[in-house]
């Protein structure tokens, strides 16, 4: 279970949110919402420990992170505006070294599999500049395939991304959550899981 107590968040000297406070346990999925400025990816980066919080905690299976430090860590994958790959890359060389940074060995047949699930086929050995925007989203996103965290933490995962894509990550999320995965996400499109009731945050 993630538990986030009286968390208080800000960016520069403006105070976005506090006394915020939600729980969300395995099998669940959360969408984070608010308007634009309202906080949500401070939200999202605060949980993953890119940014402290000016007050409140947050707790891991009853634990404060911050004394789990890298367990909890390892405990989740995130997934940011930014695709974070490397344009002189391959899309397989892409995703065996951020899964490896992750402290997630993948093979070579592993992340060949991967790609190709996010629809690569043909494309695991092109350098990722020479592919479309999308296409390097779906790379991106091939981490989540490869990753044994139970906590996946997306902001606007959808970005870029074509209907079949859409759909795709739709499958994806269920089946996560369907092995007791957990999912926090933020969207400005329609994301909808089938057999999943979808909770929601508000940030105002």
């Amino acid at each position: 279970m993630l538990e986030v107590c009286n968390l208080a968040c800000s960016r520069g000297d403006h105070q976005l949110f506090d006394g915020l406070s939600f729980t969300l346990s395995a099998g669940e999925l959360m969408q984070v919402e608010g308007a634009n400025g309202s906080g949500k990816t401070t939200l999202l980066r605060t949980l993953c420990g890119f940014m402290q919080p000016l007050a409140g905690e947050i707790r891991w299976q009853g634990q404060d992170v911050r004394k789990l430090d890298e367990d909890f860590y390892a405990e989740l994958v995130y997934l940011g505006h930014l695709n974070a790959i490397k344009d002189e890359l391959s899309a397989l060389e892409n995703l065996r070294i951020s899964a490896g940074l992750a402290g997630c060995a993948v093979s070579h047949q592993q992340a060949i599999a991967a790609l190709r699930r996010m629809g690569l086929r043909g494309r695991e050995t092109l350098a990722v500049k020479v592919l479309s925007q999308g296409q390097r989203r779906r790379v991106a996103l091939a981490r989540l395939l490869v990753s044994n965290a139970p906590l996946w933490i997306l902001d606007e995962p959808l970005t870029a991304l074509d209907v079949g894509a859409v759909s795709l990550m739709q499958e994806l999320i269920g089946e996560h959550l369907s092995n007791q995965g957990m999912v926090i996400f933020t969207t400005h499109q329609a994301l909808q899981v089938a057999g999943v009731a979808t909770r929601q945050l508000a940030l105002s």
